[in-house]
């Protein structure tokens, strides 16, 4: 059933883009094409989460000087400096807790990546179920728009969640986005007719698109500048666990034709969880700063980074707020004015290259690649690509806040490409088929660690580090429209590239898209380890630049 269901989703390839996170490695199998056997591998985008336990202060260093031409350098006061605004804080004494206190509010704020996996599996397995019940079963259009409309729903949710944001604060937006995620799962599991489950669906879409904006931002303004990466990437794992309990639950599918009605209301649950859960939250410190809640602003920051960044922390946020202006709203139009326009660019470009290095076609035929060394079992390869994806996401988690994002980023490009190379080799050149078939799997697994340790989880935690506190949830919002939108054209033109060039060229310009990843990521990325938000706001601002040297 889970390949009759893969097989609908391939009738209409840009459905079965769906199926992919923007930011991490999904496992999902495909049956064999019938105009060729392609050799391939598979992941997809996900952040990821590493939690430094040390619960010693730690003295921030300043890395050396950035090569970065295009952006200005981010400046950073001598740790031993009394100004230094990227010391650790604890000043006079007393435990400095770490990543705990803010962990429990990142965990429930991460529940929505789980909900977000589940979506993203749970209609793998039943969608042929779903068909024959509702009476469109062969009808490759509507089996394909059933798991398509999920993107439009997610591309309106991505544009106006940051105007929620501005006006309602984190907390409130992801109370609020919990009725469409509720209300359309239900409304999908008692689904009598093709337009009841097509109205369900879009608002999960809706729901989601709200959600992939919303946990960045939350996470990057309430997490402590140490373990900022670290916490950042938790929504990966909620991503990964989400898939693997939708596909876990859908097993029954096989053999109860109804199964799937009980699977979509098993996906309201982390709905409620959500609402309740985000009742006992915090919201942003900045945000509550921002509107004039400056009592409860620095409750929030004494409970969760301590009471010696009280003070440092709301004049930061109030220096900031005073150089962009009071009005809580910020303006769509203002993403045209700089650095706002440099940031969204580049938060544009990195999903933009992120797309096009290759995940959902290599996601689409990593089956191919596993059955061509005997491993027939779809369940089996699914398994070995997600055991894959959560190693890399283990080693973005140790790495996120010890060696940065910028090199990350590079060096996960850089293995991208050379396995994409690999896989190349593999099939371009007349060699012994069993080493041919190692390389191949070597290829696509390398492939998925290397995103997972990188490209994944460093693209959706790196661009709201560097947005303005203005303009964060607008330039998010922007950022992520664009993934929507190149995952839509990626998984409508892939086969017809494959079918058209054949595996070897379209894998190729896989390469040849990571490396100038690399390279744009090299040249255009500005490290933020180590820094707090609101430096990073004043490196890039020349009017803060300018505030800064006059005070």
């Amino acid at each position: 059933m889970a390949a009759a269901a893969a097989a609908a989703a391939l009738l209409n390839p840009a459905a079965a883009a769906l199926l992919i996170p923007p930011y991490g490695a999904v496992p999902f199998t495909l049956p064999s094409l019938p105009y060729r056997r392609i050799r391939s591998s598979c992941l997809r985008n996900d952040r990821s989460f590493s939690l430094d336990l040390r619960l010693r202060r730690r003295k921030f260093k300043p890395p050396p000087a950035s090569a970065n031409k295009q952006l200005p350098e981010l400046r950073t006061s001598e740790p031993g400096s009394e100004a230094s605004p990227s010391s650790s804080g604890d000043g006079g004494g007393g435990l400095d807790l770490g990543w705990l206190p803010a962990f429990p509010h990142v965990l429930i704020a991460s529940m929505s990546n789980f909900l977000f996996g589940y979506h993203i599996g749970v209609m793998n397995g039943p969608i042929v179920s779903i068909a024959r019940e509702l009476g469109f079963e062969g009808n490759s259009i509507l089996e394909g728009l059933v798991v398509s409309i999920f993107i439009a729903g997610a591309f309106i949710g991505s544009i106006s969640c940051g105007s929620l944001v501005d006006r309602l604060g984190c907390r409130r937006t992801f109370q609020i986005d919990t009725v469409p995620l509720i209300l359309g799962a239900i409304i999908s599991a008692q689904a009598n007719s093709s337009d009841e489950i097509l109205l369900g669906r879009f608002l999960v879409g809706l729901g989601i698109g709200v959600n992939t904006v919303l946990v960045p931002i939350y996470i990057s303004e309430v997490a402590p500048m140490k373990y900022r990466g670290s916490l950042g990437t938790i929504c990966q794992i909620g991503t990964c666990l989400g898939i693997i309990a939708s596909l876990y639950l859908g097993i029954p599918s096989e053999d109860d034709p109804h199964w799937w009605r009980t699977i979509l209301y098993i996906a309201s649950v982390p709905g409620f969880i959500i609402t309740l859960g985000m009742q006992f939250a915090v919201d942003s410190p900045r945000w509550l700063c921002k509107v004039g809640k400056v009592g409860e602003a620095r409750e929030v920051i004494s409970n969760l980074w301590g009471a010696s960044e009280v003070d440092k922390a709301i004049e930061e946020f109030q220096s900031v707020i005073k150089s962009d202006g009071n009005e809580i709203d910020s303006k769509w139009l203002e993403l045209l004015q700089e650095p706002h326009l440099r940031v969204a660019c580049i938060g544009g470009a990195l999903f933009v290259l992120q797309q096009f290095a290759g995940i959902n076609g290599v996601l689409y035929f990593s089956s191919l690649t596993f059955q061509d060394v005997g491993i027939t079992n779809g369940a089996l390869a699914s398994f070995l690509v997600g055991l894959t994806n959560f190693a890399g996401a283990l080693c973005a988690l140790y790495l996120m806040d010890k060696q940065g994002r910028k090199r990350l980023l590079v060096g996960s490009y850089i293995g991208m490409a050379v396995a994409m190379f690999l896989v190349v080799y593999a099939v371009s050149f007349p060699l012994d088929e069993d080493l041919s078939h190692s390389l191949s799997i070597l290829g696509t697994l390398m492939y998925i660690f290397t995103f997972a340790s990188g490209a994944g989880p460093v693209t959706g935690i790196i661009i709201p580090e560097l947005s303005s506190s203005r303009m964060r949830g607008k330039i998010m919002g922007f950022s992520f429209s664009v993934h929507w939108v190149c995952n839509f054209l990626v998984g409508l033109f892939f086969l017809a590239l494959t079918e058209t060039c054949g595996v070897r060229s379209v894998y190729g310009g896989f390469s040849a898209v990571s490396l100038l990843s690399a390279i744009f990521a090299y040249y255009f990325i500005v490290e933020t380890k180590g820094r707090s938000l609101e430096e990073i706001e004043m490196s890039l601002n020349p009017n803060l630049q300018g505030r800064k040297r006059d005070n």
